[in-house]
């Protein structure tokens, strides 16, 4: 008897960020069309993007927003995914948002992994998520509202 194909629905689906997430970065990062310095120092535009390729003074339009925000996610969902510890849509998606803000080194070097990897309980998971409430030495509300909102979907 030949083998057949997995119907579609049978595949491994790869995790990518839902609706929910981006609308949430989009709401955690605003919009800034022209760069500037974040909380922390980093020279920043759009939605939250950073690296290089900025200089200050630099002005983009909301679609190139938009594309940078794309590409940067697109960065991030792999990044997420080769730690492999993402098992629900609500787990991959807090991770995402965390990276997108932090970066993937932090995460990995994290006692917030750790405790996922160990099977932490969702205490001490929840705890770990309020542990990166600070940007330049100062505890932000903006990042103490984003860390609950990823400590709940993580759970979801």
């Amino acid at each position: 008897m030949a083998s057949q194909a997995a119907e579609p629905s049978e595949r491994l689906k790869i995790m990518e960020a839902s609706i929910v997430v981006i609308q949430k970065i989009k709401e955690f990062e605003g919009l800034r069309l022209e760069a500037y310095r974040d909380a922390a120092g980093v020279l920043t535009i759009g939605y939250g993007h950073t690296g290089p390729d900025i200089s200050p003074g630099d002005r983009i339009s909301r679609y190139w927003a938009v594309e940078l925000l794309k590409n940067d996610l697109g960065r991030y969902e792999a990044e997420v995914r080769r730690l492999k510890v993402a098992r629900t849509q609500g787990q991959f998606d807090a991770l995402l948002s965390f990276v997108f803000n932090l970066g993937i080194e932090r995460l990995k070097t994290s006692t917030l992994l750790k405790t996922i990897r160990s099977g932490g309980s969702r205490a001490a998971i929840r705890r770990e998520f309020q542990r990166w409430v600070y940007a330049g030495g100062k505890r932000l509300s903006g990042l103490e509202r984003r860390r609950q909102w990823e400590a709940k979907r993580f759970f979801e």
